[in-house]
């Protein structure tokens, strides 16, 4: 239930199923016209629309994985854009749930809902040294802050780990004018990763996912942001410029990952 390259299909929301109130953002489950079941991520959110670029950026390497390194593991639910017209959501009788809907007409993105999914206890759940080391990688090229002991962002379904939530990745898009200083630095809060003491293949994973994510692949996954979430950006730039801004960040931390790996490699060794 991964999509197997970077594309993204559209559907288009038709029913309003229930809100999940974690978190400031508001997601909710929602119907699309496919007869599937999404988590809908809104882009009228507190978050904006930079928690969508990081979703969608995020959960688009986290699949790109999935599809080409099969023996790490790696499980992602299928990533789509979803419309919202403006009549949706004009019965909604919570009006704060009424503001958010009429504030994310237009094109919002949905993550396919795992129904009867449990939530990852690292207590109970056993998680390989190869997928482990694969998780706190990618997290620490995504600058992913979200994936806590106390918030794993990390899913039990048909009894394999799926990955969820990426929207707090790439938080050097809220300082957006450091992007190259932000690029080269190590992650120091993998300190805080729930899978840091199982990532004891950091080096091997490293080599691995750096020949599967070329800039052609990182190119066309920035690609995908559209336009419409890029307009009005407080920088004033130009959608085509903003992306590179992206593309120039990922590509700029990935030829340097020996910094965000031996800062993760150090992390591990205070801890085990």
């Amino acid at each position: 239930m991964h999509s197997s390259d970077t594309s993204l299909r559209t559907v288009r929301v038709i029913r309003y199923v229930t809100p999940l109130r974690e978190g400031g953002s508001l997601p909710a489950i929602a119907e699309a016209d496919d007869g599937f079941l999404y988590v809908l991520k809104f882009r009228g959110a507190g978050q904006g629309v930079k928690a969508l670029v990081a979703e969608l950026i995020g959960g688009q390497i986290a699949s790109t994985l999935a599809t080409q390194l099969p023996e790490l593991g790696l499980k992602i639910p299928e990533l789509v854009f979803a419309t919202l017209d403006s009549a949706f959501g004009r019965t909604e009788p919570d009006e704060e749930i009424q503001d958010l809907l009429k504030a994310s007409v237009g094109l919002n993105l949905g993550l396919h809902y795992l129904q009867g999914a449990i939530t990852f206890d690292p207590v109970v759940n056993v998680v390989s040294p190869l997928l482990a080391s694969a998780i706190v990688w990618m997290d620490c090229l995504l600058t992913n802050v979200d994936r806590t002991a106390r918030n794993t962002n990390m899913l039990i379904w048909q009894k394999e780990l799926w990955l969820i939530d990426h929207g707090a990745s790439l938080y050097f898009h809220h300082s957006w004018q450091q992007w190259e200083e932000q690029a080269k630095k190590p992650f120091a809060m993998v300190k805080d990763h729930v899978l840091l003491p199982q990532a004891s293949e950091l080096e091997k994973v490293d080599a691995a996912i750096r020949s599967i994510l070329t800039p052609e692949r990182i190119r066309a996954i920035v690609d995908l942001l559209p336009d419409d979430w890029l307009n009005n950006w407080p920088s004033g730039e130009s959608p085509d410029q903003i992306r590179d801004v992206y593309f120039n960040f990922l590509t700029t931390r990935l030829a340097s990952s020996e910094i965000f790996v031996k800062e993760a490699l150090h992390a591990r060794s205070i801890l085990i």
